[in-house]
């Protein structure tokens, strides 16, 4: 990586279970030198990247965020406008819908709505990472992405992240494969126990996979006429996201839409 590459992959180790990250901690995670470290933690400090806080000195995300995020919401609404499909997705199903987009090899989500349906349902979390090879929205962008980009993810070290999590890449692309016939995936307590997923690829202006829509519930509430009204409000949720972002949806995956679904009684 150059030293851009390497100074912004520090941001990625920030999450809300770890908002604040000392030098020594971030060394370790990072994997890199505690020179190099210390020195592109200081030239993101000085562009308001990060900022030092406490007695510890421990390094949290800077002041700069709110105004780039204003400043990219302003241009590309895609939280208002997620939040507007995704409310609409959870009051059709009665779970929890959410969205996530690709960012290098992880994918974030960046909104997601809750049902007041039923006290007991899957919660998410803000600026939450979420892994390709062990969640269906993983598997929906992963299932119309490039084939050397399902390569270098396949060939990655792959977590278990409970006792299901499949990480054999071979039985994983016959999930994909799957996922790609009928334009929708699935993924049952791959990323935590007793979550039943389902996913939709979401498309750029290049017809590109941009990131994806889910629903998740708790598994034993997935009926066959649960699972069968989620995989048709999903594919719907799907394509008008696309459509409000701006993007075009590839011709396969509109067939798909047309002809794949089971449309719930």
């Amino acid at each position: 990586m150059g030293t851009v590459a390497k100074a912004l992959s520090l941001l990625g180790y920030f999450s809300r279970a770890q908002s604040e990250i000392g030098l020594s901690e971030m060394t370790r995670l990072s994997g890199m030198n505690k020179a190099t470290v210390y020195r592109l933690l200081t030239e993101l400090a000085e562009q308001g990247f990060v900022e030092q806080v406490g007695t510890g000195r421990e390094y949290r995300l800077g002041p700069v965020y709110p105004r780039l995020a204003a400043l990219r919401e302003a241009a590309v609404p895609t939280r208002e406008v997620a939040h507007k499909v995704l409310s609409r997705l959870c009051d059709a199903t009665g779970e929890t819908a959410h969205m996530s987009i690709r960012q290098g090899d992880k994918l974030h989500v960046v909104s997601f709505a809750y049902s007041a349906l039923h006290g007991t349902r899957v919660t998410m979390e803000d600026a939450e990472q979420i892994e390709f090879h062990s969640t269906s929205s993983g598997h929906a962008v992963l299932a119309f992405s490039p084939a050397d980009f399902v390569d270098t993810v396949l060939a990655g070290p792959l977590q278990k992240k409970t006792e299901q999590t499949e990480t054999d890449p071979k039985a994983i692309r016959a999930r994909l494969a799957e996922a790609r016939r009928i334009g929708v995936a699935e993924s049952v307590s791959g990323h935590e126990m007793d979550v039943h997923s389902h996913a939709c690829p979401i498309f750029d202006a290049r017809q590109s996979c941009y990131g994806a829509i889910a629903v998740a519930a708790p598994v034993a509430r997935m009926t066959d006429g649960l699972r069968n009204t989620i995989r048709h409000e999903v594919m719907q949720a799907s394509l008008e996201m696309t459509r409000l972002l701006g993007g075009f949806v590839p011709d396969e995956f509109k067939q798909k839409a047309g002809e794949s679904l089971v449309v719930p009684a």
